[in-house]
């Protein structure tokens, strides 16, 4: 049944949370206030822009486009699994640095029909006939990270169109092909060029040039990157889609498309891969059940493994859970000591115990143990930051032996949410790994370099570390798609890209909607404080500079730096849904 409308008959909106060139309906639409510059370059002052309010459905996504998509597919009376297929694939075409039908995607859904959550695995995995030391030098060394990026060396088995057509066939309800049309139509007819992909391609014109078909598309006929607002056709990605929409994945994985992905693979001029028909053909999206983390009178659900980002998120709120992070407030020192050594210590477990766990075997229960964290915690209890950070030794079923990862993770992806007038709720993060990926182009989307996510050494000292180079294997991801469920019903629906920081921002996210009691515009848009290894990446140009003295006594080095994240984020109250569009971004809320 749709949502039932609220007697406030809150006002629909459209917000535009970033600086973009593409034009947007004049209906229902306002500017946030305080935007700030695009992913790279110049920093602005970020403030405190609106929240977008509705009625009955919403969606907040990166690229106006694909939300726009995305909100027709929901007015025609599709659920929120149609719009998820329409939004990627048009994200696919619009922002083709951060994720596409050449990625991987994780998928937390909760579906009102049954009243129950899970997750669909849609990560890309590891070929066959992929070696442990894929990416070592002849003397064992570790490669240089962008020695193994460029190419098709670190391209994995692509996994999000199997997402979409799994989630689609358990959960959608308009026709297939009808979600797909949107894509074909722009990529026919063409797009702008908008300020984020120009600086982007701009800013990477070595590498993506290194792809004779990658250049021909990112760059002019006199090879200079494009410009903000030229315009951008892609005939060949309008071909794919139409394959996909008449044979869903069917070529994709076993056929025409299948071996063209291959030939790329395993024929490229830098760095060939390894990557088969067979890894194609044998692929499978997993369902899995999410990983849920108490905090205060909430359960914190998102991926398990492969992704660390349900597991560290929460092993971090539950660091915090002893502690009064509300009476204490955003501003204060003290609290980003408590809340940035929580995030150290869940990132030790992370990098000591996570990984694949159909490779490895995990102590999923004993990681959220409440006596284990709450013995962890007392390591907080302190007026300085913590001088070592160790792993700790929850309880597991099996013996273990492991080294820590040294895993690199460099930030890009996208992540949207999107709730339906039904009651349903979709959380998903999707990659393509770093910008532009592989930097190999085919058929209109480009390829992953997800294999680089593995660690490129396989052990320490004789021990092996859990997230090694198999064949088969998915790496180990940071993306943390997230609900929040309140009384067995969801309640806050986030995510973010952003590498490893991934954790930091979605962990922020939810602190300060829960703790701070920020709406979700707020929440997004305050400035980044981020801990993972000791270092305190500070959001430079915002009041989190200020902070650097304060936390420099108390023993932290500090880092002022860019932190572009990308989160967006739905609310589910008693009078309507309330979202927010990551201003670091192009994104925008949509809902009526």
């Amino acid at each position: 049944m749709p949502r039932k409308n609220t007697s406030s008959r809150l006002a629909s909106f459209v917000a535009i949370a970033c600086l973009t060139s593409m034009s947007i309906p004049s209906a229902h639409a306002q500017q946030a206030t305080d935007a700030v510059a695009p992913e790279t370059g110049n920093t602005q002052r970020i403030g405190l822009a609106r929240s977008i309010t509705s009625d009955n459905w919403m969606i907040a996504a990166a690229n106006p486009l694909a939300v726009q998509a995305g909100a027709d597919i929901l007015r025609r009376g599709g659920n929120a699994i149609d719009a998820m297929v329409t939004v990627q694939t048009m994200l696919g075409l619009v922002e083709p640095q951060s994720s596409g039908l050449g990625g991987g995607a994780f998928l937390v859904y909760y579906d009102a029909n049954s009243e129950k959550l899970t997750t669909l695995d849609g990560r890309e995995t590891a070929p066959e006939n992929a070696t442990p030391t894929l990416f070592q030098d002849e003397n064992g060394e570790p490669l240089e990270f962008y020695d193994a990026v460029v190419g098709g060396r670190s391209v994995g088995t692509p996994g999000t169109p199997a997402l979409m057509k799994s989630a689609h066939e358990k959960w959608g309800q308009l026709p297939w092909e009808n979600l797909l049309a949107p894509a074909i139509n722009t990529a026919t007819n063409g797009f702008s060029v908008s300020p984020r992909l120009a600086e982007l391609i701009a800013s990477d014109q070595e590498k993506l040039s290194r792809d004779p078909v990658a250049k021909s598309y990112f760059f002019d006929k006199d090879g200079a990157p494009l410009t903000v607002g030229a315009v951008l056709k892609n005939p060949q990605y309008a071909t794919t889609l139409k394959d996909l929409a008449e044979n869903g994945t069917t070529n994709f994985y076993t056929g025409q498309i299948a071996k063209d992905i291959v030939a790329k693979v395993t024929g490229a001029s830098w760095n060939p891969g390894v990557l088969s028909l067979n890894d194609l053909a044998r692929y499978q999206v997993k369902e899995r059940a999410a990983v849920c983390a108490t905090y205060r009178v909430y359960d914190v659900c998102g991926m398990g493994p492969p992704s660390s980002g349900a597991l560290t998120v929460g092993q971090t709120l539950g660091l915090l859970e002893p502690y009064d992070i509300a009476s204490l407030g955003p501003n204060s020192a003290e609290n980003w000591r408590l809340i940035g050594d929580a995030s150290r210590l869940a990132f030790a477990d992370r990098g000591r115990y996570m990984a694949d766990v159909d490779f490895v075997p995990m102590p999923l229960t004993g990681l959220l143990d409440a006596d284990y964290l709450a013995d962890r915690s007392e390591q907080l209890n302190r007026d300085k930051a913590l001088e070592d950070v160790a792993p700790g030794t929850p309880a597991f079923s099996h013996a273990m032996n492991l080294s820590d990862d040294d895993a690199i993770e460099f930030p890009s992806t996208s992540h949207f949410s999107i709730v339906d007038a039904y009651g349903n709720v979709a959380s998903m993060t999707t990659t393509i790994e770093n910008g532009f990926g592989s930097r190999l182009m085919v058929r209109g989307f480009m390829l992953n370099n997800e294999l680089t996510d593995f660690s490129f050494r396989t052990h320490t000292d004789g021990v092996p570390i859990a997230n090694r180079l198999e064949p088969g294997k998915r790496p180990r991801s940071s993306m943390a798609p997230t609900i929040v469920m309140k009384d067995n019903k969801p309640f806050i629906a986030t995510g973010s890209p952003g590498g490893s920081r991934i954790i930091g921002y979605v962990t922020q996210s939810i602190i300060a909607m829960i703790d701070w009691q920020q709406h979700p515009q707020a929440a997004v848009t305050m400035p980044h404080l981020v801990n993972r290894f000791g270092t305190f990446d500070l959001e430079a140009g915002t009041w989190a500079e200020d902070l650097a003295p304060a936390l420099e006594d108390m023993g932290f080095e500090t880092s002022i730096r860019d932190l572009n994240s990308g989160i967006h984020t739905i609310m589910i109250t008693e009078d309507g849904l309330i979202g927010g569009a990551d201003p670091r971004r192009e994104g925008i809320v949509i809902g009526e």
